[in-house]
Order: structure tokens, then sequence, then C-alpha cells
């Protein structure tokens, strides 16, 4: 039977749940213990693939093709296991599932209310991931902070979970603020009293509570909280501000977290076994060489909308003893015809989107790269935006363009062969792992190793290939392709030191322990280390 661990917040949103419990997921699997995740979202969307990512950040893709929260991207990386998309479960999911039901009849006239039926959906989402992964362990991160009215429902499931089970098959951990206040020189206990009183007042004890905080939470202050939130001084555990996120699970460590967790859980498990992460963190704190790369993006004022990018470009770059400092740089201010932001880069990097917005300028960008012989890695939409600039600059196609920013005379970037158009929103898209053919005694295929990779996507459009043979005598190399040839997933550039596009997204498979070849290349190029 998997025990399970669920992780509220408080105070205020951002505290850092998702890291908590990646942190503690990893060090649990450190002790030989099977670990899965999910992640409860108290919003009415029925996954996050139609928010704007200036919103909600970046949308996540399992292999499964789940687009999810951007948290699951902090599991796998921490945990460095595959998720699926029932590791993400919103509101709206719930509310959809059951209503589809009583419209059926499936509930014999009777009526329909939160409790019991919401909350049973609620449960049986939660066993069906404990079934599905076999995992020991299951953790829960509850969406949003306690005391918000949506996320209520999650609330009762999880408390009514422990009546449900052995008391020793769950547990509460509860992630709150410690602010500094800069006038008075002291960290504030008190909005940690009110959101425990708050959680308790629904009926759920926290065994554990972090302490999210700037400075340093001293004894006599967790000696403080325990005392008023009647827990176990051990188990207030502090979790100030480090350097790098991936520090925490080593903070964790010290403070006995994941052997607070396996006695309440009364769990057997070995010693933990964190050399390769004690390495990872030694490397960061290690980096000797600095590189420079701009992101061209048009959510670029909320980076996490490119979490996942940034994050395979930093693990790159530990691998390789260099920091990677990045530049984010708004599409559409290129458009105005100014490229000095692009002067002083090592390196460019176009990630993917939806939409014209932007797009002008993501091409004046590659063009950029291509005409100065700077390393360019285009993604998905960074793909495109360097095929049509290729096509219109190098391939003279005039006025070449994409069929989803409207009519072009050449529509070098398509729909896929065998769909027909689609416009607006809705389940078109090619979505998660796919396989791509490498061809061999190409860039991509010396990054890689391999023959035969498998990639996720999150995209609507393809290289059109009636354009194919206009651009291949032009100078550009396809690289990858589905194993039948029918669809192109990674294009090159010949006479370029390193000029790589993929129409998916290799950030999503990025570990900081095992980082995406493709983004070791991308940097190593840059360092002239290839």
């Amino acid at each position: 039977m998997s025990k399970f661990i669920f992780v509220t917040g408080g105070v205020v949103s951002s505290l850092g749940k998702g890291i908590t419990v990646a942190s503690l997921g990893r060090l649990l699997k450190s002790r030989g213990l099977g670990v899965s995740v999910l992640k409860l979202d108290p919003y009415l969307n029925m996954d996050p693939g139609n928010m704007s990512p200036l919103q909600h950040g970046e949308v996540f893709v399992t292999e499964d093709g789940g687009q999810c929260d951007l948290d699951l991207g902090h599991y796998e990386r921490f945990i460095d296991t595959n998720l699926t998309k029932r590791s993400n479960v919103s509101t709206g999911q719930i509310y959809w599932s059951i209503l589809s039901r009583e419209r059926k009849g499936e509930f014999n006239g009777g009526t329909v209310q939160v409790i019991p039926h919401v909350t049973n959906d609620i449960k049986n989402r939660i066993h069906a991931v404990a079934q599905d992964s076999g995992a020991d362990v299951i953790l829960v991160e509850i969406g949003g902070t306690v005391g918000d009215i949506e996320s209520l429902p999650f609330l009762e499931a999880i408390r009514q979970m422990r009546n449900e089970l052995e008391r020793d098959s769950c547990l509460y951990i509860h992630v709150t603020l410690i602010p500094y206040i800069a006038a008075a020189q002291e960290l504030k206990t008190k909005p940690t009293q009110h959101s425990v009183k708050e959680l308790r007042s629904i009926g759920i004890r926290p065994d554990v509570i972090v302490c999210r905080s700037e400075q340093e939470v001293t004894e006599d202050l967790r000696a403080k909280i325990a005392l008023f939130c009647d827990i176990d001084d051990e188990a207030v555990i502090p979790n100030t501000d480090v350097d790098s996120i991936y520090e925490v699970p080593l903070c964790f460590a010290e403070s006995r977290l994941d052997e607070i967790v396996l006695e309440k859980l009364n769990l057997d498990a070995g010693e933990a076994d964190l050399s390769q992460w004690r390495d990872l963190v030694a490397s960061i704190k290690g980096l000797t060489r600095r590189v420079k790369i701009g992101i061209v993006g048009k959510y670029v004022t909320l980076p996490d909308s490119y979490l996942s990018v940034a994050e395979s470009l930093r693990h790159a770059g530990f691998a390789q003893g260099t920091h990677v400092e990045l530049r984010w740089i708004e599409a559409e201010e290129l458009e105005e015809g100014c490229c000095d932001q692009l002067q002083d880069l090592d390196g460019i990097l176009i990630p993917g989107g939806f939409g014209s917005r932007g797009v002008e300028g993501k091409i004046m960008a590659a063009k950029y790269a291509r005409e100065n012989r700077i390393p360019y890695f285009g993604i998905s939409l960074g793909m495109q935006c360097a095929v049509i600039e290729f096509a219109r600059n190098v391939a003279k196609l005039e006025n070449a363009g994409s069929v989803e920013f409207g009519s072009c005379q050449h529509p070098v970037i398509g729909f896929r062969p065998g769909h027909p158009e689609v416009t607006g929103l809705g389940g078109t898209m090619r979505l998660g792992a796919f396989p791509c053919q490498i061809v061999e005694g190409t860039v991509s295929a010396k990054a890689y190793q391999e023959t035969l990779v498998h990639e996720r996507h999150r995209h609507r459009y393809e290289l059109n290939h009636e354009y194919l043979d206009s651009l291949v005598n032009a100078g550009m190399r396809v690289a990858g392709t589905s194993p039948d040839g029918q669809l192109t997933e990674i294009i090159e550039l010949k006479d370029h030191p390193w000029f790589v596009g993929t129409l998916f997204q290799p950030e999503f498979k990025s570990r900081p322990t095992n980082p995406h070849p493709l983004f070791v290349s991308f940097i190593s190029a840059i360092l002239g280390t290839l």
C-alpha cells in the first residue's frame, strides 16, 4: 500500500511548494523508495493548455501528451521520473467528469454535491496515481493557499483520506512564510500561526511545517512555532533562500526532513545516497566560465513562461563548468529594427510559442544569428521562424511565411500532411513523445550519439515538404525526421558553426544530473569545445 504526503501552502502564493515537493521526493528516492507525484490545481480550466503563459507560466508536457502545470517539470527534474497526464488534476477536469456522468444518468436521479461526489472524485484520482505507479510514496501538492474558496474541496478530500486509511499512511506538510520586517530587524511568526489555525479549522493538523524565509530561522523561532502550532520542535523545518534551487534537497537533509517523514509514516528505507546530488551542487558552486545567451520570446516579462528552457541551459552549463547568464529579449522590441540587444551575445535561443505577435522580431533574431555566425537554437516556433527567415533571404522565396499567421505567397510552414485545416484552439496539436530518426553525419547525430530518439512535442504546424528541395538546395540540412520520413523534426545549416532548429521541445527531458544532449552541444559550440 502506498503512503501519502499532502503538501499545502499558506500566507501567500509562490512560496515554493513545488520545490518542497520535488526536493522531498528526491530525498526519499535517494533512500531507495519508489516515488510519484500529483499536483491538484484549483482553477476551473481543464488544463493550462489554453492559458496565457503570462498568467500561468509555461505549459509542461508529459510523455503521454499531458499539458500540465510547470511544477511537474520540477518534479521530473528532481526525482528523475517521467510522470503522466494523470499527475495533474484541475477542478475543471473533476467537474467535467462529474457533470458528464450526471448527464448520462449515472447518479440515478440523486442530488450531485461537493460532498461526497466531488471529494470522492478527487480521492479516486489520488488513488489512481498510486495504483498506476505502484510507488511507495505519493506526494500530493494542493495548489493555491489555505483559505482560498476554490481549494476547499481538495482540502476536504485529503482530510477524509486520513480517516479512511491507516493513521500512519497519511502525512500533512504545510509550507508557510516567515516574513522579515526590516524596520524591526526580526522575523515574524504570526502569519504562520494564523495559517496553521486556518488549516486546523478545516480539520487538518499539519505534521510538519516548512518555513520559507529570507533570513535564518533560529532555534528559538522554531520552538515558538512548534509551541503555538502544536507540533514537535524538530518538525519545524527551515527553508531559507539559497543561491540555487538544487541546494534545497541538501538543506532539507540537514534538517532531517526525510527522516522525520519516514518516522511518521512508519516506513523502512535505506540510508540516503546523495553523492550524485552533492556533486551537482558542488559543480554549481564551482562554475569558472561564463556565457551570455539571449532568449528571444513574447512572454519574457514572466521568465517562468520559459522555465524548462532556462533550466536546460543551466543543466548544460553545470556539466561544462559554465555559468549561463540569460538575457531576456522581448521579440516585439526587435521588430522596431534595433538589434543592439543581440550584439554582445554568445548564443541566441528562440523558444516555442503560438500566434503572430512578435514573430517578425524572432525572424530578425534568427537572421542576425545566421549572418553573424552566432550559435543558434530554435525550438518549435523558433525552428519555424528560422525556416521562414532562411526561405526569404537565402532560398529567395519571397514573402515566405506560415499558415498560422495568415495567407502568404510561400507557406513554408503548413498543416500536418493528411490533416484538414483547423482554425481556433482545440485538440489539433501533436502532443507528447514521438520518435525521431537522426540523420548520420549531422551536428544532431554527434550530440545524441543515437540514431532513434523520442522527444516531446507541443505544436500544430510542420515544415511544408513542398518546399523542402528548395530549402535543401539553398543550404539547409534535414538532421532528423519521423521514421517514415514524412515529417521534418530537426533542421541545421551546413555553413554555420552551430545552427539547429527542432520542431519538438527537448527542454522537457533535460535533468540537472543528465542534461539534454542538444543543449550540451549548444553550450559546447559557444565555448568552442564541440
